[in-house]
């Protein structure tokens, strides 16, 4: 891998594992089918319980409306509830229903099922540089986060 492709190189790996993954995953599932930023949603949600659809959209990187309008899916799905924000009748708390947490955590089971298996069929040296990656790779996540607030 040369250096000066090195950016474009790790994106497209990073893409790519979590294109497969999500469609192995996908196909496993019980329906309904969840698209990607309904699953961001929701598992936003389920770790932190009363996010609001603003602050939503601001974690997930999204316009407000396209929130609502997940909100709006993945309520009539059964999985997420719209409150009112006491401290704030105009505004609205997101919280998760136990279907919602039920799914994210048979998703999570079966991710890291999947990914483990994968990894496993690799060898030493090939998992010990994905095991090292690691922490950089969420100092990357949390660096993109930061430039994108």
């Amino acid at each position: 891998m040369e250096q000066d492709t090195f950016p474009e190189d790790l994106a497209d790996a990073l893409v790519g594992v979590q294109r497969l993954v999500r469609r192995r995953l996908r196909r496993d599932m019980p329906a309904p089918q969840l698209r990607g930023a309904e699953v961001e949603l929701l598992r936003l949600v389920v770790d932190r319980p009363g996010i609001g659809i603003s602050d939503a959209a601001r974690e997930l990187s999204l316009a407000g409306n396209s929130v609502s309008t997940l909100v709006n899916q993945l309520g009539r799905q059964g999985y997420l509830v719209r409150e009112t924000d006491p401290a704030d009748r105009r505004a609205a708390r997101l919280l998760p229903t136990p279907a919602a947490e039920a799914r994210l955590s048979e998703w999570r089971t079966r991710r890291a099922d999947l990914v483990r298996r994968q990894v496993s069929r690799l060898d030493e040296p090939d998992r010990q540089a994905l095991l090292a990656a690691v922490p950089a790779l969420r100092r990357l996540a949390d660096t993109l986060r930061e430039e994108a607030e």
